[in-house]
């Protein structure tokens, strides 16, 4: 047993640690723009977190919308093995036909899901400066609202973008080619943090645009990352040929049914972004301190859950394939694999968190904020908890959808955010007067539920799941 799962660990992280290297360099965007928020001030540091919660809040729905892609492609190239894995000869059973046809498909997918990544970036640009003019309304404080607004409208441009690029690198990552990514990631953090300083200080003659200028480099970043990894996708020889960008080709049929896989999925994410944002609104309504320790906090928390995203997307693209070429045993002990290997990390994290939590808070919050050091000291403890969780809900909702079942893990997510973790946090924050530390064990609450459903259900589905091999 333990040789298996460690052979099964290192076959997982030949994707997974990619993947999870991209992700928490993409995630060091958004750190490297809360840590310049923080120099500018406690009530910069709220509304600009706020933004941020908003801005993901939307981005990552956009992102589940499109996240299927992955899986269909990966589906497509296996049952002709037109990935590039060097362990794995090409199929010599493929005919020419089958292969042309497996093509044909995956520039469809990419077509599709360009397209779809058009409409929902401008839905959700829309919808970022609508809701900033509704901040007030929701008990924000009038500084720190108007301050949120000016954010969200130089991040809603960046939104377009950032979904094209999720497009592409859905489709390099379903070839089990992602290498780029995280390269192109690195590049953007530096570039990420000059544009920040810049446009913060109003260097070399620019406008000093403050926590505006923030969101300004943001957007631009997302715009020079789509297009590095557009022109670096073209310039592979295996992706190339697969890469269509012709909108007016986009497939009725395949569009639908990436609209059919991706919207649940789009809910499930959106689900769950949304009981964080609107854990941020109640935290909003303590104070700014408040607030500023749950942004910080919750920054922490964004940070780990990327380890958590890489193993899952990684699991999500191994259950496909095994599937695709009829190996049910090994789809099944992925989920051992996956869950074994975020235990570790979380578990080492963990121990930081309680040991040292002022030096891993120190990046976010200076030692000018008391207040705001104490209560996020405090949500520490219970993400040194929560964690585990929320790492084992993400894999469960990517080892679902590796069965082609986006559907429930939106029902569950009703279930365990909404209709567990969100009253838990009501009822612990303001009626038993915990506060934002009240929030945070809602959320604990939450999370556990959702994960302990997704997982079960993923069991019951591949109990009862036939597969076909791939023909030889």
């Amino acid at each position: 047993m333990p040789t298996t799962l460690l052979r099964d660990s290192r076959a997982l992280a030949a994707l997974a640690v990619p993947l999870i290297l991209t992700q928490l360099a993409q995630v060091a965007l958004t750190t490297t723009d809360t840590v310049m928020m923080g120099l500018l001030g406690t009530e910069e540091l709220a509304a600009g977190g706020l933004a941020l919660v908003i801005f993901n809040q939307l981005r990552t729905m956009g992102v589940g919308l499109l996240t299927s892609v992955g899986n269909q492609v990966a589906t497509a190239a296996a049952r002709t093995e037109l990935t590039a894995d060097a362990t794995e000869p090409p199929s010599e059973g493929a005919t020419k036909g089958e292969r042309e046809a497996a093509h044909a498909e995956i520039r469809a997918l990419v077509r599709a899901s360009l397209v779809l990544a058009t409409l929902a970036g401008l839905a959700g640009a829309v919808l970022m400066l609508l809701i900033g003019q509704a901040l007030i309304w929701l008990g924000q404080d009038a500084a720190v609202a108007e301050r949120t607004r000016a954010m969200l409208l130089a991040l809603a441009p960046g939104l377009l973008p950032c979904l094209w690029f999720q497009a592409i690198r859905q489709f390099t990552v379903g070839m089990r080619r992602p290498q780029a990514l995280l390269q192109i990631t690195l590049a953007s953090i530096a570039v990420n943090a000059g544009l920040n300083w810049v446009f913060l200080h109003g260097t070399w003659g620019l406008p000093r645009l403050g926590l505006t200028g923030i969101g300004v480099a943001t957007s631009t970043v997302h715009l020079l990352s789509c297009l590095a990894l557009y022109l670096s996708a073209k310039k592979d020889a295996q992706l190339a040929p697969l890469l269509s960008l012709n909108a007016a080709k986009a497939d009725r049929a395949t569009s639908l049914r990436l609209v059919g896989l991706g919207v649940p999925i789009a809910a499930t994410y959106g689900s769950e972004a949304g009981f964080f944002s609107l854990t941020a609104l109640m935290a909003g309504s303590f104070g700014p301190a408040a607030l500023a320790a749950h942004t910080a906090v919750n920054q922490l928390v964004y940070i780990v859950f990327q380890v958590a995203v890489g193993i899952s997307h990684a699991a999500s693209i191994n259950v496909s394939r095994e599937l695709a070429l009829g190996r049910t045993d090994d789809a099944r002990r992925l989920k051992n694999t996956a869950l074994a290997c975020a235990a570790a990390v979380m578990t080492l994290v963990g121990i930081a968190y309680l040991s040292v939590p002022r030096v891993v808070l120190f990046p976010f919050l200076d030692s000018g904020s008391e207040q705001a050091l104490g209560i996020a000291t405090h949500l520490l403890m219970v993400t040194a908890v929560l964690q585990f969780f929320d790492c084992a809900q993400n894999i469960g909702v990517g080892l679902l959808r590796g069965l082609d079942d986006t559907k429930s893990g939106f029902r569950i997510t009703l279930i365990g955010y909404w209709a567990v973790g969100l009253p838990a946090s009501w009822l612990l924050a303001y009626a038993l007067d915990l506060a934002t530390l009240g929030i945070w064990l809602g959320l604990l609450t939450g999370l556990a539920t959702t994960a302990l459903l997704l997982l079960r259900r993923y069991t019951q589905q591949l109990a009862g799941h036939r597969s076909q091999p791939v023909p030889a």
